[in-house]
């Protein structure tokens, strides 16, 4: 076995990519360590090459996932940090409203208190029933046992995602109350849904499993 060390100016001129020490700024000061019997490969920032040195033939390769390769364990903790993401949301609640508000027979009151209910029924399946990610995730099952809710942002409470998840029911309430001139049937059954999406966002339930449901 020849054990080869040598500094990276010193290698010479790259053919393939037609590299010369010059212009190999990025690691100026890189040594590379080189142990081998017949071929061996070494990983460099940059493109794939071949060099000659002392009759040896190295092959040299990067691999790299442009655009692709994410810093994230589960990006499911992030996704919702986006703004896109935030947009889309409050756009996706005025289209189900409008399409509400065109079936004829649907009154006015009837139509906010549809667009409540709906919308928490779906972000509470979506956030606090719904658990995993459709992402393969090195985390060892961590993420399996809990809800979206419970991986956003590794579980840190009170952050923006979360006020924003938080505050956009409330805001919907106060708005289907209005519409609905606070009618006692209209006023219960919206309240009764909002508590339902308000009560498994608190941080005293997050992680708890009431009665063992949804615990597996």
């Amino acid at each position: 076995m020849t054990a080869c060390t040598l500094p990276l100016t010193t290698v010479g001129t790259f053919p393939l990519l037609g590299w010369t020490p010059s212009n190999v700024s990025t690691v100026p000061t890189f040594t590379l360590s080189l142990y081998c019997l017949e071929n061996f490969s070494v990983f460099l920032p940059h493109g794939s090459c071949s060099f000659q040195f002392q009759g040896c033939l190295f092959d040299t390769r990067a691999n790299m996932n442009v655009g692709t390769a994410h810093s994230e364990v589960n990006p499911n903790t992030r996704v919702m940090n986006s703004r896109g993401i935030w947009l889309s949301y409050i756009l996706g609640i005025g289209l189900l409203h409008v399409i509400l508000l065109s079936i004829p027979f649907f009154s006015v009151p009837v139509v906010w208190t549809l667009t409540n209910i709906i919308h928490n029924m779906s972000m509470y399946i979506f956030l606090h029933t719904v658990k995993g990610t459709p992402f393969e995730t090195p985390d060892q099952g961590k993420a399996r046992l809990l809800t979206h809710w419970e991986q956003m942002d590794y579980g840190v409470q009170f952050t923006a995602s979360r006020k924003f998840l938080t505050i956009m029911p409330i805001v919907l309430y106060f708005l289907t109350s209005f519409y609905t001139k606070y009618d006692r049937i209209h006023f219960i059954i919206n309240t009764i849904s909002l508590m339902s999406v308000l009560i498994p966002k608190l941080p005293q339930f997050h992680g708890v499993r009431i009665f063992g449901i949804n615990k597996y």
